[in-house]
């Protein structure tokens, strides 16, 4: 009897000690963080390190430009989201084309501008002659031996789409087709007074002959100089912008060769689904908000690319310091943002959600995009034109030196290449077997060579670190020379000019560095008003390597900023150019491009440098950031949702419920009406709950416990009745 009486106490004992037990180690805590914007309404982007070089898409010409364009203005078929090889009708509802050069077009009906101003066949025509005939680096890069004859642009100075003259001597019986300054002042003036409803108008309008015909009030046909299969691509950017002939003729018209100035500086209303609000100095801030008056804001059968916007306000801050660049992202004001890559950790540490959000969840890398980046050397004037110099500083420029600077977590993030076509495009590596040909490599004692013989031609000489005197000692020592670049200057190119700076110095050259805004750069139009040495690079405006890379930086009919800066003219190149890019042979297309690179390899027009990745940093909560490398991201197709992360611990407590709810709301404080947002909207959750299975382990525990008395009862009873005493 004691020993059954001993044995339920240790079964008391059992249960006191097992189920608080359970109790206590299924107990877990939930803490739950959500990220989002301080102002839902509102998306800062701080990612753009220089401004916008202008604000007419006739004019603008470089890649900052893009998400902006593409937010205001329209064209008749735009990139399929982040598909470069495809487009979707915008403007034009649809399109058709049997033979690649003769393109019929059919004009959506309802499509306006904010002012009530409608699209149609008209508008078409008045948007690419103007467009072509400001002869801005978009026009003629774009359209040269496409809509206008490259011939004649260099023999008049003036870029006319073909056809007009014939167009405007048929209709008003002027001597256009054999004065070219006269078809230029006359189409002006048709462009900077410009009536659909005039009937001399219309019938230039409807001159068969010529670049783009109007064939009816909603059908329009654009008819290039060759077939050329990639036209599509090449008008589905900003260039291909169908703009407000009212407003331009309101704010000073259509002069041939010449920029507008207001709408550079001021910007005009597109067909887009946001429209300019303001505009800061020097075009260092632009606050975009949705169009009140889009056209699609109610259209159900319109392409993703053209859908109204998300956000209400879009504010880009342009060329903001890095340090600013970090803080803003850090610390959830701005949305999106950039840092060169040697800061990538530092934006990271700096970011204040790093403990819950990983690098990666807001690093969008793009990875490597049609892009060259280089040291342009104006073949054209002092010292640059000697062809000795030019390879002096092609062998002088540390290389590894320039690579070591993209490494990041012991990976390099950029590729060394021989431009001016892109590795990313098949046909390099083909060139490269078929010429067995490699990118230029740091070797001081070739530069030197090259040096001395430059010295000679050009009757200079340059002292050497040690004091050797390299070239013609009876010349004239070479002076300081000038590398033009970009501001503002981020600090990976403020390391990358510094190498070259260092490897140049190796050889006796001297140099300095000459920061200017993009607004510059439009100008370096002749070979004389383009500096001797840029650093800068190019990006195709379509995805054609041969007339997007190859042509546009080594044609002297693009040279200065629409795309030869390097002022490249070699006869042989020019006659190969006139047919290059429209040959059907592929494998002679190929073979002819081999020919042309083992020129340029030996006449060194550019130093190329290094092409990093592309990418930027994004706040986890923001959605639809989708990104062409042909124009940008897209504004109009981001939105918000709430960045939420749920974090599970285990935790030593008994089985209660306590909810902790901590919220940090914005604060905003008001200077004249002005709001400056403070801090970030960011609530936490503590939850500490019992498990769900708690109840269900404290049930098995006490059936155990049971199993193991009863157990033991029949074994105690067992024993009793086979022994004495009992």
């Amino acid at each position: 009897m004691s020993s059954l009486k001993g044995l339920a106490l240790l079964s008391i004992m059992l249960i006191g000690i097992i189920l608080p037990s359970l109790f206590l180690l299924q107990t877990s805590a939930q803490t739950s963080l959500t990220i989002s914007p301080p102002n839902s309404s509102i998306l800062i982007d701080v990612s753009q390190t220089a401004p916008p070089d202008a604000l007419d898409p006739a004019t603008g010409f470089y890649v900052q430009d893009g998400p902006l364009y593409q937010a205001i203005f329209q064209e008749l078929v735009e990139f399929n989201g982040s598909n470069y090889l495809q487009v979707v009708p915008v403007i034009a509802q649809n399109w058709s084309t049997t033979n690649y050069e003769n393109w019929t077009f059919f004009i959506r009906h309802g499509v306006y501008f904010p002012d009530g101003v409608q699209v149609n066949a008209s508008t078409v025509w008045f948007s690419f002659y103007r467009t072509i005939l400001m002869g801005q680096g978009p026009g003629v890069a774009n359209y040269i031996e496409l809509l206008f004859n490259s011939t004649q642009y260099g023999q008049t100075g003036y870029a006319l789409p073909w056809g007009v003259a014939a167009a405007i001597q048929n209709v008003t019986g002027l001597p256009t087709t054999k004065n070219a300054t006269l078809a230029a002042n006359v189409l002006a003036s048709i462009l900077s007074h410009f009536n659909a409803a005039n009937t001399t108008i219309q019938k230039i309008m409807e001159y068969p002959y010529q670049a783009v015909v109007v064939k009816g009030p909603y059908e329009v046909e654009i008819n290039t100089l060759e077939p050329y299969r990639y036209f599509l691509l090449d008008i589905a950017s900003w260039w291909g912008a169908i703009v407000n002939p009212v407003f331009i003729d309101e704010h000073g018209g259509v002069q041939p060769n010449t920029p507008n100035s207001y709408i550079n500086d001021n910007g005009m209303e597109g067909t887009g689904p946001y429209v300019i609000k303001s505009v800061g100095p020097s075009l260092s801030e632009i606050v975009l908000v949705k169009n009140p008056h889009y056209w699609a804001a109610n259209l159900s059968n319109i392409p993703l690319v053209a859908q109204p916007g998300h956000i209400p306000v879009i504010d880009i801050k342009y060329g903001l310091s890095h340090n600013n660049r970090v803080e803003d992202f850090a610390t959830n004001q701005a949305q999106i943002s950039y840092v060169s890559l040697p800061f990538l950790q530092q934006m990271y540490s700096a970011y204040q959600y790093n403990k819950y959000v990983s690098f990666n969840q807001i690093f969008a890398n793009l990875g490597y995009e049609a892009a060259v980046f280089y040291i342009a050397m104006n073949t054209q004037i002092f010292p640059t034109n000697i062809t000795a110099f030019r390879q002096a500083i092609v062998h002088a420029i540390n290389y590894t030196a320039e690579l070591d600077i993209f490494k990041f977590q012991n990976q390099t993030l950029a590729i060394e290449y021989l431009g001016p076509i892109s590795p990313v495009f098949p046909l390099y590596n083909e060139v490269m077997q078929l010429d067995k040909l490699h990118p230029y490599t740091y070797n001081l004692s070739l530069a030197l060579h090259y040096l001395n013989e430059a010295g000679y031609e050009g009757h200079f000489y340059v002292v050497l670190p040690n004091g050797t005197t390299i070239g013609d000692t009876n010349g004239k020592q070479l002076g300081t020379l000038t590398i033009y670049a970009l501001a503002p200057v981020n600090e990976l190119e403020q390391e990358q000019l510094t190498i070259i700076q260092e490897s140049l110095q190796k050889i006796g050259i001297s140099t300095s560095i000459q920061y200017v805004l993009p607004s510059v750069t439009d100008n370096w139009i002749t070979p004389s008003g383009t500096p001797a040495l840029i650093d800068l690079g190019w990006f195709p405006d379509w995805p054609d390597p041969i007339f997007q890379e190859l042509m546009a930086q080594t044609d002297v009919l693009y040279g200065g900023i629409s795309g030869d800066l390097a002022w490249v003219n070699i006869s042989t190149l020019q006659q190969i150019y006139e047919n290059l890019p429209f040959l059907t042979n592929q494998t002679q297309q190929t073979l002819e491009v081999a020919k042309v690179y083992q020129i340029l390899y030996q006449q060194a027009p550019y130093a190329w440098l290094p092409n990093p990745v592309v990418y930027y940093f994004v706040q986890p909560y923001v959605k639809g950031f989708v990104y062409n490398p042909f124009i940008g991201y897209y504004y109009n197709l981001m939105y918000y949702q709430p960045y939420t992360i749920t974090i599970s611990t285990s935790t030593s407590t008994t089985s209660s419920t306590t909810t902790t709810t901590l919220q940090t709301t914005t604060t905003s404080i008001v200077f004249g009406g002005a709001t400056n947002i403070t801090t970030s909207v960011t609530s936490m959750t503590t939850t500490t709950s019992s498990s769900s299975s708690t109840l269900i382990y404290a049930v098995i525990g006490i059936v155990i416990v049971i199993i193991i008395i009863v157990v033991a009862v029949v074994l105690l009873r067992g024993r009793g009745r086979g022994g004495p005493g009992f």
